[in-house]
């Protein structure tokens, strides 16, 4: 690409000024690129910041859009100028609710007890509330149940590009967590 180093200026200068991610879409607009050129242009610019330790910045890929952050290991240093940095504290259930919504997206609250066994509505609002979980429209079924998915802010969270980057479930362990929640429940540990 001829003017591969002045692309890369462009596309970091609107990266820099939106201040959040931006969709392949709007860069390929903004810099004149189909999309095969645009991620040329940003896997040589998130080269350059990995290559360079003394950068402190990176690029990240959240599904199909980018995004300018600050390096990891800056983290004790912006932690002591920035007013508050958000911290996630999730209970068991909350986390338990987002592990089925990451996996099963789109997916139903319906969906989501079904499978927990029990009523999820504080887990999903407050999955919601926080920006890790999102209403992604509505489901054409009788009484048209909202569809719940994840955010971009859960893939920054969780340090993914995109849902497909989730570890793989191992069949075996999935079965023997059937099983040992099968044997609670019969057991009497839990309630159902």
């Amino acid at each position: 690409m001829e003017n591969l180093e002045e692309l890369m200026g462009q596309a970091e200068a609107v990266l820099f000024c939106m201040g959040e991610a931006v969709s392949n879409k709007v860069l390929c607009s903004a810099l004149g690129l189909d999309k095969s050129d645009l991620i040329e242009v940003m896997e040589t610019l998130r080269e350059s910041y990995d290559d360079d330790p003394s950068r402190g910045i990176t690029l990240l890929q959240l599904d199909d859009s980018y995004q300018l952050c600050s390096k990891r290991e800056y983290y004790n240093v912006l932690s002591g100028v920035v007013n508050k940095s958000r911290e996630y504290h999730l209970t068991e259930t909350v986390l338990e609710t987002l592990s089925i919504i990451a996996y099963r997206q789109p997916v139903t609250r319906v969906e989501i007890e079904k499978i927990r066994g029990v009523s999820s509505d504080h887990a999903v609002n407050r999955l919601v509330e926080l920006g890790l979980v999102r209403e992604l429209g509505r489901l054409e079924a009788p009484g048209r149940p909202l569809l719940f998915g994840t955010t971009k802010e859960f893939l920054r969270v969780f340090g993914i590009s995109s849902a497909e980057d989730l570890p793989i479930l191992d069949k075996e362990k999935v079965d023997e967590f059937k099983k040992q929640a099968e044997e609670e429940i019969y057991s009497g540990d839990i309630e159902v």
